[in-house]
């Protein structure tokens, strides 16, 4: 059983109704996609991290470099490390960014 109705008439009018309701539908659809992308470009950045770790390439990914969160001269080998990771991988021997120079900002001397 069809809850439609039989006649022509009727159903042209079901079919008119029905694509009105779809072209608001898809008119309030485009509305909130575009007030959530708006959103979305209004959200603040997250926080970068406040130290950074540079690997190398390789099975083993040696520790290269040691980065502050803000460096402009990190790559995408870098992973966030918290303030001790950062400390202890420049005492032991991993060298400090030239350009940020994280062994001063975290009082670790050469």
């Amino acid at each position: 059983m069809s809850d439609l109705p039989p006649d022509l008439a009727r159903l042209r009018t079901v079919v008119t109704y029905l694509r009105a309701s779809l072209g608001r539908a898809e008119q309030a659809l485009a509305l909130a996609e575009t007030q959530a992308s708006l959103d979305a470009a209004r959200r603040p950045l997250p926080e970068p991290p406040a130290w950074l770790i540079e690997h190398g390439i390789g099975a083993s990914r040696p520790l290269i470099r040691v980065h502050a969160g803000r460096c402009w001269d990190t790559r995408n080998r870098c992973s966030p490390v918290d303030v001790e990771q950062a400390r202890r991988a420049l005492a032991e021997g991993v060298p400090g960014c030239p350009h940020c120079r994280p062994h001063v900002a975290l009082g670790v001397l050469d």
